[in-house]
């Protein structure tokens, strides 16, 4: 079944498209990646969102317009990933969505909410839509995140010593994979260093590109301490954050703790901070490697800072065993609308907090009507990457 994923991550940077084909065999879930792309929102809608998300307020009205516009670029996208990477023969997309909000209070999560109404991706692309897949896992009592923790688990199970997957996006998450398995946000990944190059740049770069300002400043010690001694990471997993707490208000009140600080000092120590509280995650749970992905993998003073924080324990990226790193998120996402349109579930109880194991998610006809697949006897216990057509590993990038 040729499935595309469709993700957007707390960055706000870009729609992920990831086309994978997915087979069961015998006890193994097989996914052959097919390709990605990664396309910007456009100019108006990306501001647009960045300027509705906490703790900023908005409208009903805004809510509705940001859903409906969210939901038409995710459509444009998934036309798009149908017809280059799969031929125009896609039988599911499976989309995530934009999270604008995850509700938590003194650690439970009580509500999350993702915009992009489905019904624009299936009448564009008119195939079956699966859509707001974290809603079930926190109606079981979970977090609702981190959610590619079953793909975690079914693709590491049976290396090694402790294999941890870490995700670096805007909050990075862990997945234990080895004995009995546990995933948590450890924090903030690119949220506060993207938030912090906005501000002091007066809008005029939105990230760290190639880490290049973090490289020129230098650790300030007393604001790393301060941003250290922040509550959530004590808090025990499974545990998840975001942008509700990590956010440009939150580094202000810690700037104001100290004297003026460079704009390349600062950006250096909030990257440091992020490699440290990963690292401190990673010790916490005897990891011995750490195979990343996300957008993080890109910065390269964060891995080198990363690498020296992690003091012997190995690192490696997700693309060194199949997995794309850039699109790996949305290559989970595939994976977990596939285990729903065959009626399985997509959670690991373990790593959510959750009740139970929950069959996740909504599904949107397409223009054909909807025929499930028949449920398999047993859930698969392993996930096998198989390899690719020969540019599969490489992302697309359209403006």
């Amino acid at each position: 079944m040729r499935v595309i994923g469709l993700m957007s991550g707390t960055s706000l940077d870009a729609i992920d498209a990831a086309a994978a084909d997915l087979a069961f065999e015998g006890d193994a879930l097989v996914l052959t990646p097919l390709g990605s792309l990664s396309v910007p929102y456009s100019d108006e809608l990306g501001k647009a969102l960045a300027a509705a998300l906490p703790p900023a307020a908005t409208t009903m009205e805004e809510v509705c317009r940001l859903d409906t516009r969210v939901g038409q670029e995710f459509a444009a996208v998934a036309v798009r990933a149908d017809r280059e990477l799969c031929d125009g023969r896609a039988d599911l997309v499976v989309s995530h969505g934009q999270t604008v909000f995850h509700w938590v209070e003194d650690g439970r999560v009580h509500g999350t909410l993702q915009i992009g109404r489905p019904a624009w991706i299936a009448e564009a692309a008119g195939c079956p839509v699966v859509s707001d897949l974290r809603t079930r896992d926190v109606a079981a009592g979970g977090q609702g995140a981190p959610l590619v923790s079953i793909v975690d688990v079914l693709w590491l199970r049976g290396r090694p010593g402790v294999p941890v997957a870490l995700n670096l996006g805007g909050i990075a998450n862990i997945t234990v994979a080895a004995g009995d398995p546990v995933a948590f946000d450890t924090g903030p990944a690119n949220a506060l260093i993207d938030a912090a190059v906005r501000d002091l740049t007066h809008g005029a770069a939105d990230y760290d590109a190639d880490g290049a300002l973090a490289a020129r400043g230098s650790v300030d010690a007393s604001l790393l301490e301060r941003l250290l001694d922040e509550p959530y990471y004590a808090r025990p997993a499974p545990r998840t954050t975001g942008k509700e707490l990590f956010h440009l208000p939150y580094l202000r009140a810690a700037l104001a703790g100290g004297p003026p600080l460079p704009a390349e000092d600062v950006v250096a120590t909030l990257t440091r901070l992020t490699a440290r509280t990963v690292a401190d995650a990673a010790r916490s749970v005897g990891a011995t490697e750490v195979i990343a992905s996300g957008g993080g993998t890109r910065n390269p003073v964060l891995m080198a800072m990363l690498r020296t924080e992690l003091d012997g324990i190995g690192l490696r990226v997700s693309d060194d065993l199949g997995l794309p790193s850039e699109a790996k998120e949305a290559y989970a996402f595939a994976v977990l609308g596939f285990l729903t349109l065959h009626g399985l579930p997509g959670t690991v109880p373990a790593c959510t907090g959750a009740r139970h194991a929950g069959v996740l998610g909504s599904i949107t006809p397409g223009r054909r009507g909807l025929r499930l697949p028949e449920t398999p006897r047993s859930a698969p216990s392993r996930l096998r990457i198989a390899p690719g057509p020969s540019d599969a590993s490489g992302a697309a990038v359209s403006a």
